[in-house]
């Protein structure tokens, strides 16, 4: 991780996933306009607060609480640094199609909404970055 964004990420920590992706929202709001040209509409969205929702709730559940978070939009993509207390790197359980269980399914579906993911050991934790592509 970057000292560049190791800055950014202490700086206004939202304090529940609901906050987190309030400000996703806002920032989608101010830098895109829903069904412009260039969007795919309310999927990207969708799946840009999903992707939001689903990280920063597993820092607080799983990670020990969140430590860092930003976002920012860079040309069509939505950029997401989600950084908990955890040096637990996520898992993929993989669970036989006829077997239905409570969680383990979030981070497939990051996998699958994301361009690009990376988890990063930090002194404090880890740090989970993640691409969202918004066209």
């Amino acid at each position: 991780m970057s000292e560049e964004l190791a800055r950014v990420l202490v700086v206004g920590l939202p304090t529940s996933p609901a906050a987190a992706r309030e400000h996703v929202d806002a920032l989608l709001h101010a830098q895109l306009v829903p069904g412009s040209e260039g969007t795919r509409d309310d999927i990207v969205w969708a799946d840009a607060l999903l992707v939001t929702s689903e990280l920063v709730t597993n820092a607080f559940r799983h990670g020990g609480g969140l430590t860092g978070f930003s976002a920012r939009i860079h040309g069509d993509e939505l950029l997401l640094a989600v950084a908990d207390g955890s040096s637990d790197f996520p898992v993929h359980r993989r669970q036989p199609p006829d077997q239905y269980t409570v969680g383990g399914y979030g981070w497939p579906m990051v996998n699958r909404l994301t361009k690009s993911l990376s988890v990063t050991s930090t002194a404090s934790g880890k740090c989970i970055e993640a691409v969202v592509h918004l066209v």
